[in-house]
């Protein structure tokens, strides 16, 4: 993602900047994924894994990349304290 869009981004509820999820954190995710465990905000199973991602700067959420597009809204958010696991 280029880098003067990703400086203006930032978490919709907590105005936190966001980061480039790594690949390691992303695979980690995805695994947790293919269990059925991992849930949005608004409580509907996250059923697509990740092919790309951001992440709060705290590492607290996660929010896709559709098409190089970030989905950034707060209900799709990913809450990552259901992923066991992550890597910091």
């Amino acid at each position: 993602m280029d880098k003067r869009i990703l400086d203006i981004l930032c978490c919709p509820l907590t105005r936190q900047p966001l980061l480039p999820l790594s690949s390691q954190a992303r695979d980690t995710i995805n695994r947790a994924i293919a269990t059925g465990s991992v849930k949005r905000n608004d409580g509907s199973v996250q059923r697509e894994p990740l092919s790309a991602a951001l992440q709060t700067r705290d590492g607290k959420r996660v929010y896709r990349i559709e098409d190089g597009i970030p989905v950034l809204l707060a209900d799709e958010a990913i809450n990552t304290a259901q992923v066991t696991d992550l890597p910091a």
